[in-house]
């Protein structure tokens, strides 16, 4: 298999998308209510990295973001989430090669589910933050399963907003290079 060559330009966008998603992740530690929404714009910033650069780079964008999050981030829930979920542009395009539309939601549904589990027992149980288990102490149990609910609801619309980018975004550079 032939690998794509990166030119010094794509190079460069790479490099401004990743300094642009760090300072996200890094003020959205100063916002309560960023600590969900700055991992997902972070996300976004991925759609042109592996629209113009491939895969291999855009692991490499997502592997140097991640880990600058979780030194840098003074939010260490939006900074797991993003080590966790923020990958999820660059496998989006083989879990939407899924055939029938029920099992390809399934997919991704289990991979949302095992990442926030994943997440979750790390937060807990390898970092001990007691912050997010004070939380899970003082949430009735019904309202655990809301907030599962609408991280399932925005993970949805987060892959939906992700197609309708990848399309606009393909449809920009194809203008401008023809």
């Amino acid at each position: 298999m032939k690998m794509k060559r990166t030119t010094s330009k794509e190079m460069a966008l790479c490099g401004v998308l990743a300094a642009l998603a760090l300072t996200v992740m890094i003020l959205g530690g100063m916002f309560p209510a960023a600590s969900y929404c700055c991992p997902v714009l972070a996300c976004i910033l991925l759609v042109p990295v592996v629209e113009t650069c491939g895969r291999r780079i855009a692991w490499a964008w997502y592997g140097a973001v991640a880990l600058l999050s979780c030194l840098l981030c003074p939010d260490p829930e939006a900074a797991a989430l993003f080590l966790f979920l923020g990958y999820y542009p660059i496998i989006k395009g083989p879990l939407d090669r899924i055939s029938p539309a029920l099992l390809r939601a399934l997919a991704k549904l289990a991979l949302f589910l095992v990442a926030c589990a994943l997440m979750y027992t790390a937060l807990l149980f390898v970092l001990s933050l007691e912050q997010v288990a004070e939380t899970f102490r003082q949430e009735a149990p019904w309202m655990l399963a809301v907030g599962l609910a609408l991280g399932i609801l925005t993970f949805f619309l987060t892959d939906f907003l992700l197609t309708r980018l990848e399309r606009l975004y393909r449809q920009r550079v194809g203008k401008k290079l023809s």
